[in-house]
């Protein structure tokens, strides 16, 4: 498996709300959460890790020019417009094989992890594997409806009517940059404006149910996601 990391936003959210770390550095039980993403994906024998923060964050960027790693690391430094700009980003990296791919602020069970990269590994017919959650608790989610067996047929941003809202966790097979830079330059700002355009491509793309996942955006986020990680039972 090879795991890219996008931690390039502002955290505006976390900022409005006085929390002065920039979001990377957030602590869920005291570790990191860019921290805590790099581990679990050693834990599940990552061949390589890479990652894009913003040129704003300096703390961000000492924190990881002093972290040693197992596997080699590709760090970008670079400001972009949106979250499809910084996966484009990647591309020099991922453009030539499967791999996985998180936002920074995504919080779930490394068991779930685990279960969800053997079965997107098992399925080399899917473009892509997307991690959802009935768990909505986001004032912006992307929601997914999806058929009997979990294929992808469309996207919200919304969760009416619709059960299902993706986590920030996703394996894609390379044929997904077949359409990237095209989307890009046709003004596609947004990954999740990307994932509607792969749909619309007929791109053969999968939904992978979690029990919980926490999308750390407010202060309030963090003791749900600790919560989350120190349940003994994960319902």
């Amino acid at each position: 498996m090879h795991f890219a990391v996008i931690a390039a936003g502002e955290g505006s959210r976390l900022k409005a709300e006085s929390v002065t770390l920039p979001k990377p550095l957030v602590e869920i039980n005291k570790v990191p959460i860019i921290e805590r993403l790099f581990s679990v994906a050693i834990n599940n024998k990552a061949e390589s890790i890479s990652c894009i923060i913003n040129e704003e964050f300096k703390e961000v960027h000492e924190f990881l020019k002093n972290k040693k790693f197992k596997v080699p690391f590709n760090l970008i430094v670079k400001s972009t417009p949106s979250s499809l700009h910084s996966f484009l980003a990647l591309k020099p990296f991922l453009e030539n094989k499967s791999f996985c791919l998180t936002t920074v602020d995504t919080v779930f069970a490394e068991e779930e992890f685990r279960n969800f990269i053997s079965e997107a590994e098992s399925r080399k017919e899917y473009d892509g594997l997307l991690a959802v959650t009935d768990f909505i608790d986001d004032e912006k989610p992307l929601c997914a409806d999806v058929d009997e067996n979990f294929r992808i047929l469309k996207f919200e941003d919304n969760a009416e009517n619709l059960k299902f809202a993706t986590g920030g966790v996703y394996y894609f097979s390379k044929n997904i940059f077949n359409e990237m830079e095209a989307a890009v330059n046709n003004g596609t700002m947004r990954l999740r404006n990307f994932l509607k355009l792969l749909i619309e491509r007929n791109y053969n793309i999968h939904a992978y149910k979690f029990s919980k996942i926490v999308d750390v955006d407010h202060y309030s986020d963090i003791k749900t996601a600790e919560e989350f990680l120190n349940s003994s039972i994960i319902k």
